[in-house]
């Protein structure tokens, strides 16, 4: 029995051959770290302003940034110069307008590209994917590692018994996507949603003129 549990680039799911249905995404996103100081508090942060979205997670020593761009768009940020992209950190979060030169080249900043996606089987006979291998999600949420551990959960319930015996069958697997396949479908339509009618919205700078707000929040970590 083989479990893809690797990831977004998976070769368990490639290998076995699973057809894939791509969701389509409008966003990507340029992933950095900036330090954080004591006087920054402990909150997750949400910057939107007009045509720009950031998030700013703490991870203790330092922010792990989220800078949100219009799909495929990164070589053109990259020709405006790192310095303008700086100044456009800084005009997003302005609390860290002295440390975005911390960004000391485009090697510091990394392009997620944001790919929403899901296996039409999740499994062949002798192999199961989960998480991003059977569903790759938006990081919309940072709710990607909630459901590929609720897919951990439903396949250890349903082929624990079966495995103890020394055999599993194709309906075995087909019954763990069966119980996972509705919360996966739901929560991708959801950030489809938020995809289409906000996150587009808001990094069109005239569709919110009055729009500029921070959200901030409390992130435990079990």
């Amino acid at each position: 029995m083989v479990i893809g549990a690797d990831g977004r680039s998976s070769i368990v799911r490639q290998r076995a051959g699973l057809k894939v249905e791509s969701l389509g995404a409008p966003i990507d996103v340029l992933w950095f770290r900036l330090a954080r100081r004591p006087e920054d508090g402990g909150q997750t942060l949400g910057r939107i302003l007009p045509g720009k979205i950031m998030v700013m997670l703490n991870c203790e020593d330092y922010w792990q940034c989220a800078f949100v761009i219009p799909k495929g768009q990164f070589e053109l940020i990259k020709q405006k110069g790192l310095e303008a992209f700086q100044e456009e950190v800084a005009t997003v979060a302005p609390s860290v307008r002295s440390r975005v030169n911390e960004l000391r080249e485009w090697n510091d900043v990394k392009l997620l590209t944001v790919l929403v996606d899901r296996a039409k089987d999740w499994y062949r006979p002798g192999v199961l994917c989960v998480g991003d291998a059977a569903h790759l999600m938006s990081p919309i949420g940072g709710i990607g590692i909630n459901l590929a551990i609720q897919d951990a959960i439903a396949a250890a319930n349903i082929l624990a018994a079966p495995l103890s015996q020394g055999s599993v069958s194709t309906e075995d697997l087909r019954k763990v996507q069966e119980r996972r396949s509705l919360p996966t479908r739901l929560t991708q339509r959801l950030q489809e949603f938020m995809q289409d009618c906000v996150i587009r919205r808001v990094r069109q700078p005239t569709a919110l003129p009055t729009l500029a707000c921070e959200v901030s929040a409390e992130v435990s970590v079990p």
